[in-house]
């Protein structure tokens, strides 16, 4: 990891918290990932199970979190497994945590050695009646491979058949939407280094460059501040490809006259950015692509006012359609007719503006929280309003990532990256 040590104050909240939602008598356990085969001896970089990291700092593999709260024993009621750190694989690997280190680290003061488990873990579930296994239930998840996780939910049930089960899901999804005050430096970190990588991209783009090239300028950036790199695969679309809403290839060349859509954020000590703005190849835009931008800016303006406490998501999307219809009627793209006889379920503004407008955002890009659920004073959500039209050849979209605050307008973690039209042609032209 790069990052700076995180205060273990944030994560003996987040236990505290948890444990306070807990059934008496509850065990809950957490698992950290693992790290994938390529093929051959090679392996994808550890990236961390958002949960344990939430709950315990721990940015290792092979790790466990374990919560029972009633434990009679008071050492075990907040433990972690940990594999074994030895002078073969800190020549190797690197050292991995010490006790003390993931003391240090997670403010947990029983750490035992993962091959300790099953010894440890018999006490404890004789006197425990509920096993807490952690599911992946975001409304977005489509895995196929078994994790690690899943492979010791399997294994607890089995070896325990008589506990009830519960689910940790839930908690964690009302726990992790609720930002605390350090978890929104950090995301403001992660802005920070995306503005510096962005604003490095308005002086290097020209006619010629690839968006390979734009990508590379990004994560030399990112690297350069701590940055793990990207939050999520990056899209970086000039021309038609905009109009691929998910394009990530970033293999063409950037022509003179075209824009080019980057939807792209540095992560930091696992917290994620998104951001997207729309660019001009040849640092300036014509007259309909200002139309067009400025269009799409005016929805993001006010869409974002809207991002106060008590808002419903489901209702925000219907007030923000109507705002981009309004828009779209405006760029002749729609007629009243198209509008009068829309089908409510696919409204006529959705030929240009198919996706959602906003998503919760943390620890995971599209992170968790109860979209049924009213949203709330340190809720976190993108604003991405954006408009394709694939017979003129661009697209554009702008995205920022917004703090709900208790009253007014929410904070914006990217006011400091440019999005006028006037502030991009002058850096891009300066």
């Amino acid at each position: 990891m790069k990052y700076d040590k995180i205060d273990s104050k944030l994560f003996i909240k987040n236990r505290k918290n948890f444990a306070a939602k807990m059934k008496p008598k509850g065990i809950a356990f957490f698992n950290s990932n693992d790290i994938y085969p390529v093929g051959a001896d090679s392996t994808m970089p550890f990236n961390q199970h958002r949960d344990i990291f939430y709950l315990s700092g721990v940015d290792q593999e092979e790790s466990i979190l374990v919560l029972f709260p009633d434990c009679p024993n008071p050492k075990n009621r907040e433990v972690l497994f940990l594999k074994e750190t030895n002078e073969h694989i800190a020549v190797w690997e690197g050292e991995k945590l010490t006790k003390e280190a993931a003391f240090e680290t997670s403010g947990i003061k029983t750490v035992y050695w993962l091959k300790d488990l099953e010894k440890v873990l018999f006490e404890m579930m004789t006197q425990a009646e509920t096993i807490y296994i952690n599911t992946n239930e975001h409304y977005r998840a489509n895995v196929e491979t078994e994790t690690r996780e899943d492979r010791f939910t399997k294994w607890i049930k089995d070896k325990y058949p008589a506990h009830s089960v519960a689910k940790s899901n839930p908690i964690l999804q009302r726990l992790r939407s609720v930002k605390d005050q350090i978890e929104i430096d950090l995301m403001q970190t992660a802005c920070s280094i995306t503005e510096k990588a962005f604003k490095r991209i308005l002086k290097f783009t020209k006619p010629g460059v690839f968006e390979y090239n734009l990508e590379a300028e990004f994560m030399h950036e990112f690297l350069n501040n701590r940055s793990d790199g990207f939050a999520y695969t990056p899209i970086i679309a000039s021309g038609n490809n905009a109009n691929v809403l998910h394009y990530i290839e970033n293999n063409q060349e950037c022509k003179a006259g075209d824009l080019i859509l980057i939807d792209a954020g540095a992560t930091y000590s696992n917290y994620a950015s998104d951001m997207t703005r729309t660019i001009p190849v040849s640092g300036r835009f014509n007259d309909r692509q200002k139309a067009v931008y400025n269009a799409v800016n005016r929805v993001k303006k006010d869409a974002t006012k809207m991002l106060v406490p008590g808002t419903i998501w489901a209702d925000y999307h219907v007030e923000v359609g109507k705002l981009m219809t309004s828009e779209l009627l405006g760029l002749g793209l729609l007629d009243k007719a198209d509008v009068q006889n829309e089908n409510p379920d696919w409204p006529a503004y959705k030929k240009y503006f198919m996706h959602g407008t906003s998503h919760h955002i943390g620890l995971d890009t599209h992170d968790y929280g109860i979209l049924t659920e009213p949203m709330q004073e340190n809720n976190v959500f993108t604003v991405e309003p954006g408009i394709y039209i694939p017979d003129e050849g661009f697209g554009i979209r702008l995205e920022d990532d917004l703090v709900i605050q208790k009253t007014g307008e929410p904070f914006n973690l990217m006011r400091n990256i440019p999005i006028e039209i006037e502030e991009i042609e002058d850096i891009m032209n300066s």
